[in-house]
Order: structure tokens, then C-alpha cells, then sequence
């Protein structure tokens, strides 16, 4: 089967080896520990007033673009036997990963709003991945210790 999409297989390492450490950073953020702030002149789209450069704590910019490469790299990568059963778990776990995450986003609609609504959007753009991740990786250790 090809997998003309998908990241070799040492990218999956890479991935876990950033992503572990940087959700342990998110959630101890999350819960009110404190990160060191990194204060510096970024270039900022405003829309009244165009481009223009702003100072700016850049560590929660950091922490994001560091959680979508990882959570890519860990789950678009080849596994060392990538065939269609494999293939066929990827799918399904991506549409599981799809149908739950837009139902809670259903949910958190109905349930939150303003500030918390904007938070908890942050927090989808991961959600998918994240999700996705799991049931992958849980459906991979089930068939593998069913068929050990």
C-alpha cells in the first residue's frame, strides 16, 4: 500500500519525544504553574492598523507550534509495517477522532460562552490529534497483545 503522505517512521520518535514534555509543560501551565515569561518584538497583523511590531510574551506561541508539529510527526508517521490493516485502523481512528471531537465541540457550544468559549477553542485545535493519537495507538496495543 502506499503512503505517499505520510512522515518515515524516526519522525514518530521525534514527535513523542517533543509532545510527552510539552503537554506535561501545558498542563502544569493549565493548572495555574507558573512558566518563565520571554518577553520580545514580534511583527503583529493588527487589522485597523496594518502590520506593525508589538512586544509580546511569545512562550504560549511557542508551546502551540511545538504541540501541532509533535502531535503531526507522532501521528503522521509510517509505522515499521505499515500495511492495509494498519492503514485501516489510521482511518478509523481519525473518523472516531472526528465524530467526538466535533461533538464535544457541539457540546462546549452549548455549554460555554464568551472568555471559557475561546479557551476551550484553543484547546480544540489539539483535540483532534490528541484524540486521534490515543485511539490509534490503543487500538495498535489491543491487536497487538490479541494476536500475541
Amino acid at each position: 500500500m502506499k503512503t505517499n503522505f505520510l512522515f518515515p517512521n524516526y519522525f514518530k520518535k521525534i514527535g513523542w519525544a517533543i509532545l510527552i514534555p510539552i503537554l506535561l509543560i501545558d498542563l502544569y501551565s493549565w493548572f495555574g504553574g507558573h512558566i518563565p515569561v520571554l518577553n520580545t518584538t514580534v511583527l503583529s497583523v493588527n487589522i485597523p492598523n496594518g502590520f506593525q511590531f508589538i512586544q509580546n510574551d511569545i512562550v504560549d506561541e511557542i508551546l502551540i507550534i511545538l504541540t501541532i508539529i509533535a502531535t503531526i510527526f507522532a501521528a503522521c508517521s509510517k509505522e515499521k509495517i505499515e500495511d492495509e490493516f494498519i492503514s485501516k485502523i489510521r482511518l478509523e481512528s481519525l473518523l472516531w477522532a472526528v465524530y467526538i471531537n466535533y461533538g464535544l465541540l457541539i457540546i462546549d457550544t452549548i455549554l460555554f460562552y464568551e472568555t471559557d468559549f475561546l479557551n476551550i477553542m484553543i484547546y480544540n485545535m489539539f483535540t483532534l490529534l490528541l484524540l486521534f493519537l490515543l485511539r490509534f495507538n490503543y487500538v495498535l496495543y489491543k491487536s497487538k497483545h490479541l494476536n500475541a
